[in-house]
């Protein structure tokens, strides 16, 4: 995987980018960041959305009345916006929510989207969230169609898929699902686009001041991370992961 380093030393992929979320709006508020950079150093960003979110994540557009495909198409909308503003494509999958059901077929196509996208970085949830059951499934399958199209004998079009890395965004209550980060992502000169793609999602506005907000938590992470800072004013927007797989590397650096 090639990296290019940014005026922090954060490091960013370059190659395709592939971002599997449950519902759709999470892979804006946890991973917008990284979606923007990839699209602005010119490679493909490509977002999965297993769901909508229409019935775990959409609670206002139920108090308002609204039936299940009125609310299905409303956050289709909001999230073909947002990731037109970061620059993605997107694909839903539409296999519903609470609960995100772990099937093999639902495995299965996404054993197809690795084969055909081939990603170099794969994004996607913590493997435990005890507020939210549809994050850790979307995790599992996820992991386990990366397993599978790297089979050759797996039944898909296309070649085996190599050995991307796989990264885990931050969840919403990180101390809960026992995320501890070991990559800031340095956001800085894309977060302008990443809260525009927020705006997008009014049918969850309560997150876009906490997500801001973490962002800057992350950034004065990021600095002191990158070397000393004493007291130095902090003007940098990061997204923290964590790795799943080791990092292979000729240099220690």
């Amino acid at each position: 995987m090639k990296t290019t380093s940014t005026t922090t030393g954060a490091q960013s992929a370059t190659g395709p980018l592939l971002v599997i979320s449950a519902h759709a709006g999470d892979f804006v508020w946890r991973a917008g960041g990284a979606i923007a950079l990839t699209a602005a150093a010119g490679e493909r960003a490509k977002v999965v959305c297993l769901s909508y979110g229409e019935r775990g994540e959409s609670a206002r557009a139920w108090r308002e009345g609204k039936n299940l495909e009125e609310i299905k198409a409303e956050r289709r909308a909001e999230a073909e916006q947002a990731a037109q503003a970061l620059g993605a494509e997107i694909e839903f999958l539409d296999a519903g929510d609470y609960p995100l059901l772990e099937t093999q077929e639902l495995t299965d196509r996404l054993v197809h989207v690795y084969r055909e996208f081939e990603p170099a970085v794969v994004l996607t949830h913590t493997l435990a969230d005890p507020y939210n059951g549809d994050h850790p499934a979307a995790a599992r399958m996820a992991i386990q169609a990366r397993i599978l199209a790297q089979a050759i004998g797996y039944d898909a079009p296309g070649e085996p898929l190599g050995a991307p890395p796989v990264f885990h965004f931050e969840p919403h209550q990180p101390e809960q699902c026992d995320f501890k980060p070991d990559t800031l992502l340095d956001i800085t000169p894309v977060f302008d686009r990443k809260r525009k793609a927020m705006e997008c999602l009014p049918a969850q506005q309560h997150m876009w001041d906490y997500y801001t907000d973490l962002a800057k938590r992350r950034g004065v992470q990021l600095k002191r991370n990158a070397g000393p800072n004493l007291g130095l004013p902090h003007t940098c927007m990061a997204e923290a992961f964590v790795r799943l797989y080791p990092q292979t590397t000729g240099v220690l650096a």
